[in-house]
């Protein structure tokens, strides 16, 4: 059945399912959507807007969250962290008198018991090893060989220092092998493009 999801538009913050994205809530009407999502069930969706600008329209496929911690301030501003649940499809946009947006969606169904193929695995090591390297990141690399294949694919696709295009395309990525592959090349591109100024880096 088609779900109603109120939605936090925010062009490079990208959620996943299983893992969990830290937000400072300070605008009004984003205020207003967390305070409503406290008081029903929690839930908010992310989702990047095609374009800036106020209305903008949305790309196609976002993911939902529910707010875990919660440290409301004394002057209405949040700080919350969102733990993925299940991506979504916007069928449309409902017209509401809310000061934040709603559409209706379809959630899409994850399969947690994913696994890659174990070369696709070591490509996947091998090429990010070298990522970290070009782009000078220090990374525990036997704490990344303790991830499962859906934890650790997902999660670098969620923090990569990617423009809002490339993470679409790996949110909107179909399996955890699909995804991997697509990692796989977006680093490969990106490395040959070191010192442009238009990439986007979550922080």
């Amino acid at each position: 059945m088609p779900t109603r999801i109120s939605i936090f538009p925010l062009s490079g913050a990208l959620l996943y399912p299983g893992l969990q994205l830290p937000l400072h809530i300070f605008e009004p009407r984003y205020r207003a959507m967390v305070s409503d999502a406290l008081a029903r069930d929690r839930r908010i969706g992310m989702i990047q807007p095609q374009r800036p600008g106020e209305g903008a329209p949305l790309f196609a496929i976002g993911c939902l969250g529910r707010i875990g911690n919660v440290e409301a301030m004394d002057d209405g501003r949040f700080n919350i962290v969102l733990e993925g649940e299940a991506r979504f499809r916007v069928l449309r946009e409902l017209d509401v008198t809310t000061p934040f947006r709603q559409v209706e969606a379809d959630l899409l169904g994850e399969s947690e018991e994913e696994s890659l193929a174990p070369v696709e695995r070591a490509s996947f090591e091998r090429e990010a090893r070298r990522f970290a390297d070009a782009q000078g990141y220090s990374v525990d690399w036997s704490s990344v060989a303790r991830l499962d294949d859906v934890s650790l694919i997902n999660g670098v696709s969620q923090i990569a220092p990617f423009d809002s295009a490339a993470k679409q395309a790996l949110l909107e990525a179909d399996g955890i092998s699909a995804r991997c592959e697509l990692l796989v090349q977006l680093m490969q591109f990106f490395s040959r493009r070191d010192g442009d100024d238009d990439r986007v880096t979550l922080q």
